[in-house]
């Protein structure tokens, strides 16, 4: 045999790397699922709230996480990233003056007025009698506090026509009503309100104004002989038609006769309180500006006049 039969023969095969099978895009996929599955979980729970819940639950998340947890108004209502204020920004004078209710920036929390228009739907469905009226109770949360009405209805209506006495089921509805407001801190203010049907008599003698101020007092007498303390009501106004009820056509729907009670938030009642202080009297420095030149004008009027008569005194010895 030959050398050349002899050599030995040599196969080198080429090794091909590991790379893995090419998953990394499974992982990023399955992460984009999950967050989109939790927002449509999170939209369809939010499409079960009524519009009052879903607004708490955006002012829940405008809330500072730590008022949220320990509760108070808000950490913060300045706009400046340096905390505190006054001479030293490490005091609290400026933030203070900045969370008054009387403050421009100043924003009501509106938490325990939603509590407590919670705790009185509650208890107008667990009471039969109140749940019968329910489509003449209506609670809604305004700018200045929280708003109950009680509307008349031409079934049953709240008082007789022309008349300031309540009906019995309407006197139940309050003195029921009463005790629940006591849970609220700030004051009340009661408002009558009436059609635009005139007496015959007109506005000279007994009018729509004497009887919707009349109807609030009663209602105000109800609702004090229900448990409510006296000292919670700040104004019983009698507001006659000036005022008639959103989303009523006719000024002469029974809707428009009605009983308003607003439970006032801080913001409303301070303004309140502030309106009815009386005037002070003290003279700003303009005012003391343009009233000093006109004073000296005057003595030196004076003292013209007296050199004058002194002169003429002089001449008439002389």
């Amino acid at each position: 045999m030959s050398e050349a039969h002899k050599r030995p023969i040599v196969i080198r095969r080429k090794k091909t790397a590991n790379h893995g099978t090419h998953g990394a895009w499974k992982i990023a996929y399955a992460d984009f699922m999950t967050a989109m599955m939790a927002f449509f979980l999170v939209m369809w729970l939010l499409s079960g709230l009524s519009a009052a819940e879903r607004e708490e639950v955006g002012e829940y998340f405008r809330t500072p996480l730590k008022v949220a947890m320990m509760g108070g108004d808000k950490a913060s209502a300045s706009n400046s990233a340096i905390p505190g204020g006054g001479d030293d920004p490490m005091h609290s004078e400026g933030e203070v003056s900045l969370t008054s209710p009387n403050a421009t920036n100043y924003r009501p929390s509106h938490r325990p007025l939603r509590d407590l228009q919670r705790s009185l739907e509650s208890m107008i469905h667990a009471d039969p009698a109140l749940d019968e009226l329910s489509s003449q109770l209506s609670l809604k949360v305004v700018e200045d506090g929280l708003l109950i009405q009680i509307s008349d209805s031409n079934k049953r209506p709240m008082f007789a026509l022309g008349s300031s006495e309540l009906a019995p089921y309407i006197r139940d509805v309050l003195s029921k009503v009463g005790p629940k407001l006591n849970e609220f801190p700030n004051s009340i203010t009661l408002t009558g309100h009436t059609d635009d049907l005139r007496f015959a008599t007109g506005d000279r003698r007994y009018s729509n104004w004497e009887l919707s101020a009349d109807r609030a007092n009663a209602a105000r007498r109800a609702l004090i002989q229900g448990g409510m303390q006296p000292d919670k009501l700040l104004r019983v106004i009698g507001a006659a038609a000036t005022a008639s009820r959103a989303g009523v056509e006719s000024s002469a729907a029974p809707a428009n006769r009605r009983i308003s009670i607003l439970v006032l938030n801080e913001h409303a009642q301070h303004r309140i309180e502030q309106e009815s202080a009386p005037p002070t009297t003290t003279l700003s420095a303009e005012a003391e500006a343009e009233a000093a030149p006109q004073s000296g004008s005057e003595s030196g009027n004076a003292a013209t006049m007296v050199k004058v008569k002194d002169s003429e005194k002089d001449a008439q010895s002389g």
